[in-house]
């Protein structure tokens, strides 16, 4: 029998970086994140959770299946 795969997220970058106090830019950056539009697909772990709701005003995030 097959294990079920891990929820996976896709998370856009909207705005851009410029602006924004540093700890949001490493965010961002931790995430895989570097230029406006660019996207992420990351697993729905709590880890990435939190750190898409400290810079939620600068993404998207969609469920992917």
């Amino acid at each position: 029998m097959k294990a079920a795969s891990p929820k996976q997220i896709k998370i856009t970058l909207v705005r851009s970086l410029i602006g924004y106090p540093e700890s949001q830019r490493k965010v961002a950056r931790g995430l895989g994140l570097r230029k406006p539009n660019s996207s992420v697909v990351r697993e729905d772990t709590p880890s990435i959770r939190g750190m898409v709701r400290k810079i939620t005003h600068m993404l998207k995030v969609e469920g992917v299946e």
